[in-house]
């Protein structure tokens, strides 16, 4: 019988995949647990207009995520730390921090998570950060850190 699968199946396959299994799996275990439906011309067309609902939308995810990323590469973070001798700070920037100045000073709501530091910022100066805005998509963001008046 073929069914297509409403979940992931360890053993058989991912959502959405069209796959052969023997009637009695799926009288007894797919179509009572609801892990798939049986592969009738309805599912088969409904599951065909559903994946092409979700290129659609993903598409639509990547263009604004590629739009985000050109607007962030003019824009710029401003933080003021207290600076030591030699114009070493005392502790470093974190994500966290850029992510909330990005918040407070740009109005733009970055993800800590999406920061892409190797380290965490511990000197003077303008540093470019990347920003992981989509799978196939990263931004930059200019953080400045400047000596606390």
């Amino acid at each position: 019988m073929k069914v297509i699968l409403l979940e992931d199946v360890k053993t058989l396959g991912k959502k959405g995949d069209i796959v052969n299994v023997s009637d009695g799996y799926a009288r007894n275990m797919i179509l009572p647990k609801k892990l798939g439906v049986e592969a009738t011309p309805k599912n088969l067309n409904d599951l065909k207009l559903q994946k092409a609902n979700e290129e659609k939308v993903a598409q639509e995810n990547l263009e604004a995520a590629k739009a985000f990323a050109e607007d962030l590469k003019d824009k710029k973070v401003v933080l003021a730390l207290k600076v030591g001798e030699g114009g070493r700070l005392f502790g470093s920037v974190s994500s966290k921090e850029i992510s909330e100045a990005a918040a407070s000073q740009l109005g733009l709501d970055i993800d800590k998570k999406k920061l892409q530091l190797a380290s965490p910022i511990k000197t003077l100066g303008v540093t470019e950060v990347p920003v992981r805005l989509h799978p196939k998509v990263t931004g930059t963001l200019k953080v400045e850190v400047k000596e606390e008046a």
